[in-house]
């Protein structure tokens, strides 16, 4: 593996918990692992493993991943003196198809890549203990005579597994043979700057073309290849993969479709969580096996995915990002622009970066532009892919989400929906108004558009989840439009607002049809989304009014209850100086307060706080301030803090402060005792 592209280290709560294991004795010390707020409720029903090269330091080809033949030992005789039990995919299989049980403490193993030093060093020991394993080879290293492009190493062929070798291993029944690919198990350009990605998920960029591959040609090329191994692994190894193993953990739903159509049903990733009764043989779960992964790492990483703990018991540490401070005409010093912002998220040490993905130049609430390609908004600069790429391999940052408008959005003149606007009712000018233009949810024309714009984002670049702006709104007077009126009717409502609002009965129910029906498109979004990133998470901006008191759900059609319920983490803009309040201290009291009497509450509540106040020219918030809000939140037990905007040039907040901030949060002193 190469470091640009593998997937992202463990999780940062797991260092932190070992750091606590080791002065705790058997006792884990845990706060942010909330099984009982995690979304599958199902126990995990089998464990697998993911291990590469098994060899000493003087012979790795990639120390990172390379476990030491007496480690492998160690980790083996665990598994069998603490009740564990080695599966196949048979097994599996059969569980699932027939019902099959599986025993306790189910465990697959499975080796990426195919090395030598599999068949020396941990074959010996397979057969002495007579465990089955899964081995996926990579068909184009087999084919290479002398010297293999390891991911642009070149390095000797016999480094891999010889044809006898694997035929043996085939031989004993307890090797099963998976592809890994023909020759995608590299990276190829993903973005116009030239960033190595990887190859399976990744729209390659044609630089002589100067534009991206297209869909018929993506799959067809993805296509070719898997098919290419499977017709080479049947002849060379003597069985047809049923298992695809993706190369650093990236798929996506496109690809997995060929796999099963190829006769590959089964797909391990590296993706986060366990194995329950709803992850889907196309998706399991693997742990990834690194090189300094000692038997109490091994029993924390086995004891996490048994109580279905996630990367999710991270607490959140986000720094709000405006690419437009990145963003500039000449791509010299947008890239020296980059390398400053990159420098500054390393200083403050946050784990999360919510990205913004559009622009709205005008400043009339509207995004005008995006930042990524697509096909009904002009492009500003192909730009987020760079940044989020260049965040991911080169920061400390753990999960990145794509920060864009749900319905805000201003359409060029010649696209169908243009027009499809939410109709605001004349009002009070004293009473709340949205202030910006938004498309219609309900008009079909918009929803077509919306979802395209999504699915073009989540071709294009990688991400962790998506945070939807503060305009999944609509107020008490909105939406009176022609598509509105519709879908009114469909509801058995009168169809316009004003005879409604006249009703207070249909007036309440009103406003819980608006705010299911914009949640539940937003869910629809981040499906699209999550059909190219799998393990895609959602947050929203939520108004701090809405977390205050009742009557706001009527004002924005949004509802607490409903967001922590829906979304894996609601944002409450905690603003005093936006809200005006004559209390901060008070403000966020009340915020906290209703927060905690939801389920979950504080697990899926991000407090967003201000920087700059402003209602007095951005006026930055002292730092003083600033870190004295963080140890109040943190006081009350709130779990997850961002901030925003982040200036990369003034130095807003101070990148100190916020690192000594930000690290006042660990764990609390909840135990869970570790039945090993």
């Amino acid at each position: 593996m190469i470091i640009s592209i593998t997937a992202k280290g463990r999780s940062k709560i797991l260092k932190l918990i070992m750091a606590l294991l080791s002065v705790a004795g058997s006792y884990l010390m845990a706060n942010d692992l909330p099984s009982v707020c995690s979304r599958d409720q199902n126990p995990n029903e089998f464990t697998i493993l993911s291990y590469h090269e098994i060899s000493d330091k003087s012979e790795t080809l990639d120390s990172t991943y390379a476990v030491t033949p007496s480690n492998f030992d160690q980790q083996v005789h665990w598994f069998i003196e603490n009740g564990y039990h080695f599966i196949s995919v048979d097994d599996i299989l059969k569980y699932r198809k027939e019902k099959k049980p599986l025993p306790n403490k189910a465990v697959l193993m499975t080796f990426d890549d195919g090395y030598q030093s599999v068949y020396v060093h941990a074959y010996p020991i397979i057969k002495k203990y007579n465990i089955p394993v899964v081995i996926a080879l990579v068909g184009s290293w087999l084919q290479s005579k002398e010297k293999v492009d390891f991911s642009g190493h070149i390095i000797a062929r016999n480094k891999f597994l010889s044809q006898k070798e694997i035929k043996e291993m085939v031989s004993s029944g307890l090797v099963e043979i998976a592809s890994h690919t023909h020759s995608l198990h590299k990276g190829i350009a993903g973005n116009p700057q030239g960033n190595l990605e990887p190859a399976v998920r990744t729209r390659q960029w044609l630089s002589d073309k100067n534009t991206y591959e297209d869909e018929k040609s993506y799959e067809k090329r993805v296509h070719d290849d898997l098919l290419e191994n499977n017709t080479f692994l049947k002849h060379y190894t003597g069985q047809k993969p049923r298992v695809i193993v993706w190369p650093y953990g990236h798929y996506n739903i496109e690809v997995r479709k060929i796999a099963e159509k190829l006769g590959m049903p089964i797909g391990l990733t590296l993706d986060d969580g366990s194995n329950t009764a709803i992850t889907p043989l196309w998706g399991l779960r693997r742990i990834l096996v690194e090189h300094k992964m000692t038997i109490p790492d091994l029993k924390l990483n086995m004891w996490v995915r048994n109580a279905n703990f996630t990367d999710d018991a991270r607490t959140t540490k986000a720094a709000h990002i405006d690419l437009d401070y990145i963003y500039d005409a000449d791509p010299i010093q947008q890239e020296k622009n980059l390398g400053a912002l990159l420098d500054r998220i390393k200083a403050l040490s946050v784990n999360t970066i919510y990205l913004q993905a559009f622009a709205d130049p005008d400043a009339n609430g509207a995004a005008d532009y995006v930042y990524f390609p697509n096909r009904n908004i002009p492009v500003r600069a192909n730009l987020f892919n760079r940044v989020a790429w260049q965040i991911a391999t080169r920061t400390q940052v753990k999960r990145i989400y794509a920060w864009m408008p749900m319905i805000a959005w201003q359409l060029p003149q010649n696209n169908p929906a243009v027009n499809d606007m939410v109709v605001t009712l004349q009002v009070d000018p004293t009473h709340l108004n949205m202030g910006y233009p938004r498309l219609s949810p309900f008009s079909p024309k918009a929803q077509k558009v919306i979802k395209e714009i999504y699915e073009d984002l989540a071709k294009s670049a990688y991400i962790d989840g998506i945070l939807f702006h503060d305009d999944v709104t609509l107020s008490d007077f909105e939406d009176d439009s022609e598509s509105a009126h519709k879908q009114y009717k469909k509801w058995g409502l009168p169809q316009s607002v004003t005879k409604i609002r006249a009703d207070k009965k249909q007036f309440h129910q009103w406003t819980e049809l608006k705010i299911h029906y914009l949640d539940d498109f937003a869910m629809q979004l981040a499906q699209i989304v999550r059909n190219e990133q799998p393990g895609l998470k959602t947050a929203r901006n939520l108004y701090a009014q809405v977390a205050l008191n009742k009557d706001a759900q009527e004002w924005y059609a949004q509802s607490l209850h409903e967001s922590i319920k829906n979304y894996d983490y609601t944002a409450i803009m905690a603003m005093p100086y936006m809200e005006q309040a004559d209390d901060h201290k008070q403000f966020y009291k009340q915020i906290v307060h209703n927060v905690k009497q939801e389920q979950c509450g504080l697990e899926r509540t991000v407090m967003e706080l201000q920087t700059v106040n402003w209602r007095k020219d951005s006026e930055p918030i002292s730092s003083e301030e600033l870190s004295n809000t963080i140890k109040y939140l943190y006081g009350m037990g709130v779990h997850h803090i961002a901030y925003y905007p982040d200036n990369v040039y003034k130095n807003n907040p101070n990148a100190d402060a916020i690192k000594e901030d930000f690290s006042q949060k660990s764990l609390r002193m909840h135990t869970y005792r570790i039945n090993e």
